[in-house]
Formats: C-alpha cells, structure tokens, sequence
C-alpha cells in the first residue's frame, strides 16, 4: 500500500498545482501575449477587436465589411505601422477578455474609459467622446431619476449604460440586462422595456425602427472612448498615443467625425481620475 501511495501527489502538491493554474491565465495575459509595434510588423497585420453591431462606432454591413468610427480609426493606425487589419467582431462583455486571451492585439471598441476598466487594460488617450443617455417614449414623462422607477429599463449588460441606470435608478426600478447593444436596442422596439439606457447615437437606430417615438430623456454622464492594450504592453501604447496625437494635429480624425459624428472633435482632457494614459 505504502508504494502506491508513493506515487500519487500530495494534498500539498494538488494545493499548489490548483493555486498555479488558478494564475495561469493572468500570468499568460501579461507576458505570453505581450506584443510590439515591431512584432505586429513582423506578423503582417494588426488584430483588432471592434464592437461587430453597434453603429455608427462599429458594425458589420450587408456587404459583411468591418465599418464604422472605431473601424477608420483602427484601420489608420494599422496604416501608420505599415500593416493591414483584422478585425474580429466582438460582444459588450467579451471586449476585455478577447484582449486579456491574446485573440486580438488591441481594442478599438467604443471602450468607456473607467477606472475600474482600467485596473485590467491600459488604455490609450482619448481619441472620442460620448455621452450615457436615458431613452422614452415621447408620450412618457421622465423628467428626472425618480421617474425611471415607474418604467422597465433595458440596458446592454456590463457597460457604461447598465452602470448609470443601476447607479442612479431608484432601487424598485425593474433592470432588464441584455447581451449587447443590438439586443437591448430590440427590446425597446419590440416593447419587451419601456425605455432603455444608451448613448447618443441609439437613437438613430430606434428611429429606424419606431420613427417619431422615442427621445432622450436624461443624460447620466460624458464619457471619453481610448483604445485598450494589455496591462504593461509600453511599446504599444506608446505608438497609440503617438498615433493620436498625429491624427488629431493632421486632421485626419476631424475628416472621422465628420464623417460619423458630424461635430468638431472634442476638446479632450490630459488626465483622468483613476485612469493613466501611459502603461508602467
């Protein structure tokens, strides 16, 4: 019996090798996958990870092409490192994950810049900005947070959105949580919500659907868009930077919200609480 034993591991080895695994996908997220200006050249493309249905930020056409503000963006910063790009559609809630994995290089994916966020990615300056709006019906009166509790609210699960709604809702107020913006969007259309937290561009779409019936109704919070590398990753982050600070000096991003936003580029701030535009 005592040689049978001996070959099997210890409840102290079965400890430590649960513990090691448990670490392994935070140790690969930041050293396995880290990457460079040089190695993306040295590959032959730029991998980039864009919202696939929530447009006009990014959205996939009838064509089945990668279009909207995040997709020029990125396909100017691929065009800066002298590389074409990839992108690889992704949902609200695995935007982080697909870069923390190693899927994709970097994240142009209308990434709120938050601080909590930002304990899991570095993100880049800000290149864009948004605003968290509350969406109703015209005939309906919401004038105010309290109102929001007499309504069923939808809200795209796990981003800026859901965060404002539940933060300033009141706290009998029904949330309905879907998996993105595209379905969120539908629940409202379709009368599974009564109104629905987005961003200001929602509304074009709603319109599409129920011309004439819907409005904004409050605004939560400005928000400032950055492009996201992984934790640490010094050199990418920099050539990103770089990259914006060019295409803000150049015109190049004024020819982008012309296009998409149809307004000046936003004046951006040089600092934001909690969050650091430089990796360390």
């Amino acid at each position: 019996m005592k040689k049978l034993l001996k070959g099997l591991p210890s409840r102290r080895h079965l400890l430590l090798g649960g513990a090691l695994a448990l670490a392994a996908p935070a140790l690969l997220s930041q050293s396995a996958f880290a990457i460079t200006p040089a190695e993306i050249k040295a590959k032959g493309k730029l991998v980039v990870g864009i919202q696939g249905d929530n447009p006009p930020w990014g959205f996939v056409t009838s064509g089945g092409k990668q279009d909207g503000l995040d997709a020029d963006i990125a396909t100017l910063f691929a065009k800066e490192l002298g590389v074409p790009v990839e992108f690889v559609p992704l949902e609200v809630n695995n935007r982080i994950p697909a870069l923390t994995t190693g899927r994709v290089d970097v994240l142009f994916a209308t990434m709120a810049m938050l601080p909590e966020r930002a304990k899991a990615v570095q993100f880049s300056k800000p290149y864009v900005a948004n605003t968290i709006v509350l969406i109703g019906k015209k005939s309906d009166t919401i004038k105010t947070n309290e109102d929001m509790g007499k309504f069923t609210i939808g809200v795209a699960k796990g981003a800026a959105q859901d965060t404002q709604v539940t933060k300033n809702a009141p706290s009998s107020t029904t949330i309905r949580r879907y998996d993105g913006d595209a379905p969120s969007i539908q629940a409202l259309v379709s009368g599974q919500v009564q109104a629905l937290g987005g961003n200001i561009f929602y509304l074009q779409r709603i319109d599409q659907a129920r011309p004439g019936e819907f409005e904004n109704k409050l605004e939560f919070q400005n928000l400032y868009n950055g492009a996201c590398t992984r934790l640490g990753e010094k050199e990418i982050n920099a050539a990103i930077n770089s990259f914006i600070d060019k295409i803000k000096a150049n015109g190049e991003l004024q020819k982008v919200y012309d296009k998409w936003m149809k307004v000046p580029v936003h004046k951006f701030p040089d600092s934001l609480e909690g969050i650091t535009f430089t990796a360390s």
